[in-house]
């Protein structure tokens, strides 16, 4: 049984809720756990000529925060985010000192294209943006065939979600 669960998926799937979800769930199983977005580790600004993600200093900092956690006892790791290549994947192993499971998360383009509707109802360039990353990423994943599962993720409460991914997870 694997301790750690990536969260994959292109912008809009539902990855940041779902992983609260399984968060939710892990606490009231009252398993020692950690969920991390690696949004909020890579977020800032102005980003690097050969970093434009800033996924070297999401690495970095996600060493950090799974050092500091497992020191506080976390015993699971939820991470939310995006690995395109099997490179990435060995980078984040390498970043929590162990092996994760990856769950892609999929949803049908239209499903996905009204969420960021509404994430970016005053955001024109993040949403013109985000529609285009949207198809870009779908391709990129379906081509990567990284994931070690596939959950799809629309029309399900997130905790029905959260709930398929602990099942096969042998959580």
């Amino acid at each position: 049984m694997t301790s750690s669960v990536f969260l994959n998926g292109t912008v809009g799937v539902g990855k940041t809720t779902t992983s609260a979800a399984l968060g939710d769930l892990l606490t009231a199983r009252q398993v020692p756990h950690a969920v991390i977005d690696l949004d909020e580790t890579r977020r800032m600004w102005p980003s690097p000529a050969d970093d434009g993600f800033h996924f070297a200093l999401s690495m970095r900092n996600l060493a950090a925060l799974t050092e500091n956690y497992r020191a506080a006892g976390a015993q699971r790791l939820v991470l939310a985010g995006v690995v395109e290549s099997r490179d990435d994947v060995t980078a984040v192993e390498r970043a929590i000192g162990g092996t994760i499971s990856v769950v892609r998360l999929v949803a049908p383009g239209d499903v996905v294209d009204a969420r960021l509707r509404g994430r970016h109802v005053h955001d024109t360039d993040g949403l013109t943006w985000s529609l285009a990353r949207r198809g870009e990423l779908h391709a990129i994943l379906d081509a990567a065939g990284i994931e070690d599962h596939v959950v799809v993720s629309d029309g399900r409460p997130p905790a029905a979600l959260a709930d398929e991914i602990a099942t096969r997870l042998g959580w």
